[in-house]
């Protein structure tokens, strides 16, 4: 008998709504001619404008005036060249100048879709048989630029999703962090993106310590534009370096933030196009610790880049690269614990077959083993995960996608050993959802995605994306799905 999916009535849309307030920046010699129309004002003239301004925003976003004033001072470039001190700019007319530089952008408007689901780290007053869960979007504004986003809820004893009201006040990370960097690491993951000029390389890092900071590295790769002549190979080796460099970072969140007001957002150059498809998942150490991981793809409008998020509780996160020949492929899922003292991850570094990776290191996967090939007809142009393998009493069940005629994306399920996971115990003959009507309907036609489920009170919880544009949820009874894949170990 095949396993009965439970469609739930829920839907999540794109929401135009949504708003944060951005930085908007049109170029050096535009800049300047704002800036000088500005302080042709009086301050009276200022003060008026600045209140117009504050009287129409100031309810749509947390603290307006303080975003004015960060915006105002990433133009210290500008004022230099105009021999501006800003010293001698009054606070409202630095205020006035920075809303010039902002902009709104509603990062939900286009898309909400390709979500995950984990456990709230925060259990606190929940009644009996309830769950506090997260849940992560794709969403997509403007440009067809993704960020990550959050919904908070609560999954009652019969797994019905009650998800709370979004905040308002969106709000990007106030405080951003960079990474100190190893030199030895650096420069193997360099090479793994450049065939590395030693000429330029030894020059560059000669001066810089073991653990350097990313402005030292800023003022190194500035001090070898400026004394190199360098070729066309040596800018881009040098716009490389920089790039890699801008993949490490932390971001924090306020306190006073819901969790449906904290948005990821592109922040290093290798991610301006889009963050997408975040796979968060409960990884579980050896000594008991819980961390929250997240594996995604940054994209810069030419190349992609898998990256890692790491955060103990959805205030504080940390961002770096994921390196190696795994490394430079989309649809990496963590397992959420070691398995013999390897971390696991399921991979698919030829668009068509899944894989499996160990490795000692989160940042760094070489090695690979297949795992799984396409092997019935809605699957025969390629399979791949939608999440982080779950682990049941009988294995660890990994829910797939596959991708079969008319380009159809379905979802199906398959089962492996909980110590050797490279062996497969079973796997579904046909699909466990199929776009219906309603789903197949959307930016992309014909379907139906996850970036990861959960098991409560013996169901299998699946948000699901319809055709690239909204998302929805449903159920699935564990049991009959694992007796099935167990009934199908041919």
């Amino acid at each position: 008998m095949q396993t009965k999916v439970n469609r739930k009535n829920i839907i999540f849309s794109p929401n135009s709504s949504r708003i944060i307030a951005r930085f908007n920046y049109s170029g050096d010699e535009k800049s300047k001619g704002i800036i000088l129309k500005i302080l042709e004002l009086s301050e009276e003239q200022a003060k008026e404008e600045l209140v117009k301004i504050l009287r129409g925003y100031s309810k749509r976003h947390r603290n307006i005036s303080a975003t004015f004033e960060h915006n105002f001072n990433k133009l210290s470039h500008i004022l230099k060249e105009l021999n501006l001190n800003p010293n001698n700019i009054s606070n409202v007319m630095k205020t006035l100048i920075g809303s010039y530089f902002t902009k709104e952008y509603s990062i939900e408007s286009a898309a909400f879709f390709n979500p995950s689901m984990v456990e709230d780290p925060d259990q606190s007053v929940v009644q009996k048989g309830e769950k506090r869960v997260i849940l992560s979007f794709r969403a997509t504004g403007e440009g067809h630029i993704s960020s990550i986003v959050f919904r908070g809820g609560t999954l009652d004893e019969e797994c019905n999703l009650y998800v709370k009201e979004p905040g308002k006040m969106i709000n990007e990370a106030k405080i951003i962090k960079r990474h100190a960097y190893n030199k030895k690491d650096f420069l193997l993951a360099l090479s793994e993106l450049h065939k590395d000029d030693k000429d330029i390389s030894s020059k560059l890092f000669s001066n810089l310590p073991e653990n350097f900071s990313y402005e030292e590295l800023e003022r190194a790769v500035k001090e070898v534009k400026k004394e190199l002549n360098l070729c066309l190979s040596g800018k881009i080796l040098c716009d490389e370096i920089m790039w890699l460099a801008s993949s490490h970072y932390e971001i924090i969140f306020s306190l006073d933030t819901d969790i449906s007001e904290r948005v990821i957002f592109p922040i290093s150059d290798n991610e301006k196009n889009g963050i997408e498809d975040a796979r968060f998942v409960k990884f579980t150490d050896d000594n008991g610790e819980i961390t929250y991981y997240a594996t995604y793809t940054a994209y810069d409008g030419i190349t992609i880049l898998p990256k890692l998020i790491m955060t103990k509780n959805f205030y504080h996160f940390k961002i770096t690269p994921i390196n190696g020949k795994v490394g430079r492929n989309k649809g990496m899922a963590l397992f959420p614990r070691k398995i013999n003292g390897k971390y696991a991850m399921l991979c698919r570094i030829d668009g068509i077959n899944n894989y499996i990776s160990f490795s000692n290191d989160l940042n760094r996967w070489n090695e690979t083993k297949l795992l799984q090939k396409p092997k019935y007809p809605w699957e025969f142009v390629q399979v791949g995960n939608c999440g982080s393998p779950i682990e049941t009493k009988d294995g660890w069940l990994v829910i797939t996608h596959a991708v079969g005629q008319m380009r159809e994306y379905v979802m199906g399920a398959s089962l492996y050993d909980l110590e050797h996971p490279e062996k497969e115990i079973g796997r579904l003959k046909m699909p466990l959802m199929i776009p219906n009507e309603i789903e197949r309907e959307g930016y992309v036609p014909n379907v139906i995605y996850s970036c990861g489920s959960i098991v409560h009170n013996g169901k299998l919880c699946i948000p699901y994306a319809m055709s690239d544009y909204a998302s929805s949820f449903a159920t699935v009874n564990l049991e009959e799905l694992l007796s099935e894949l167990k009934g199908n170990n041919n």
